[in-house]
């Protein structure tokens, strides 16, 4: 099963030091960007996990896919993964889970990502919040999950063709122990065929591979630099434009980075370091811009790389979105340090509560009893598209569309 990116160590307070350091050491570099605008650059991509399934749904993995923590059973406050509960008001189905009814009164179900109804939805909101590029999440296809992670491109491909969005394939290589040769593997004999889809990402002419994971320092990611650079360089062999999501602390291979990776982590096309768990405030926020995300641009200029830092609207269970202006500030961040394209984690990712996608507005949309918070948990009250119309308004102002602005444009309620 793939696991949630949310217990990666993450130090966020020790960075600034750190990064001041790795700036210091720079070579003065133009902020011109490495790449002219495409699908990904001058764009805004959400990672998108597509992997929840219930049981009933026809999936071969045929359970409570990342619903619940045992997903032989139905997920309830005893049997759970989630921090946030979907607004399912758009949904043709759901499924019944062992929660309370919501305090509304009405049943508490889910959705499953394998109905190609829920992966729909999801891509018209992309269309309709101005979402760029979805990056389709794919854990070890040669496990068990496999065939339903083969099915899930499949539907995503239909949808991004469907609402004229654009996607690519992006290897989560957690837990993959024999990724060297299988990840090539999965892609010349499945993933491949999905580029020639008109709405598969391309930039500079290329189809874009995403490849999550390698360098961090975590058991469950154990590859040698040699093995990683072999992979790296393969895809860029295929004729792909490679983009590495990548440890926060890249540059100084330290904290969440292993020493001895900066020459994988430069074979990239484009940089995306994982921010989640990283920062909960507005001054974290600023302190990783001045004392990391400046040097990380610094770096990938003097590079000839992209760079793609991560957004993120904050947990909800853990109280961190502050009605937006928590994610509004990254963006605001992320523009004026010159970023090439910005990523979104996540769109779906509703077991860290970081999810974009239209969630539960009050108490009266979650489950009773679930102790599960809603978007208004600061006492704002939030209309559940409150985060895909923050992040459209963060994608104009990536496009210069709307003036660079530290003040949050978006209303939590139109």
């Amino acid at each position: 099963m793939g696991m949630s990116r949310r217990h990666l160590i993450g130090s966020a307070l020790g960075a600034t030091a750190l990064g001041a350091l790795g700036a210091a050491k720079l070579t003065t570099a133009t902020a011109t960007a490495a790449s002219p605008p495409g699908d990904v650059v001058g764009k805004v991509t959400v990672g998108y996990q597509g992997w929840f399934a219930c049981a009933g749904d026809g999936a071969p993995i045929n359970g409570w896919w990342h619903w619940a923590a045992d997903m032989s059973r139905p997920p309830s406050p005893d049997n759970t993964g989630i921090h946030s509960w979907p607004d399912m008001r758009e949904y043709t189905k759901g499924y019944r889970t062992d929660y309370s009814n919501l305090n509304n009164g009405q049943p508490a179900t889910l959705f499953s990502s394998y109905d190609q109804q829920t992966v729909d939805t999801h891509f018209r909101w992309m269309q309709q919040y101005n979402i760029d590029t979805a990056a389709l999440q794919r854990f070890n296809p040669f496990s068990p999950e496999g065939p339903t992670r083969d099915a899930m491109a499949t539907k995503v491909r239909s949808a991004a063709e469907k609402y004229g969005r654009k996607f690519y394939i992006m290897y989560d290589a957690t837990g993959w122990l024999d990724m060297k040769s299988q990840l090539k593997q999965d892609w010349t004999d499945k993933m491949r065929a999905h580029t020639s889809s008109s709405a598969y990402a391309r930039q500079n002419g290329k189809p874009v591979v995403g490849i999550w994971g390698f360098g961090f320092n975590e058991a469950n990611k154990p590859w040698s630099a040699a093995d990683c650079l072999d992979v790296v360089n393969w895809f860029k062999a295929q004729g792909c434009y490679v983009m590495g999501g990548v440890p926060t602390h890249w540059r100084s291979g330290n904290e969440d980075s292993r020493p001895g990776y900066l020459g994988v982590y430069h074979a990239f096309h484009m940089l995306s370091p994982w921010m989640v768990g990283r920062i909960g405030t507005i001054a974290d926020t600023d302190r990783f811009f001045s004392g990391v995300n400046t040097p990380d641009q610094a770096d990938c200029n003097a590079n000839g790389i992209d760079y793609q830092p991560c957004v993120l609207p904050g947990d909800t269970q853990s109280r961190q979105r502050a009605h937006g202006d928590f994610m509004w500030r990254q963006f605001y961040n992320m523009v004026r340090v010159g970023a090439q394209g910005i990523y979104i984690s996540m769109f779906d990712e509703y077991n860290e509560g970081n999810q974009i996608a239209k969630t539960a507005e009050n108490a009266s949309m979650v489950p009773a009893g679930s102790g599960i918070w809603a978007l208004d948990e600061d006492g704002t009250a939030c209309s559940s598209d409150y985060y895909l119309r923050l992040t459209g308004d963060g994608g104009r102002m990536l496009k210069k569309q709307l003036a660079l602005t530290p003040d949050r444009p978006t209303k939590p309620v139109l």
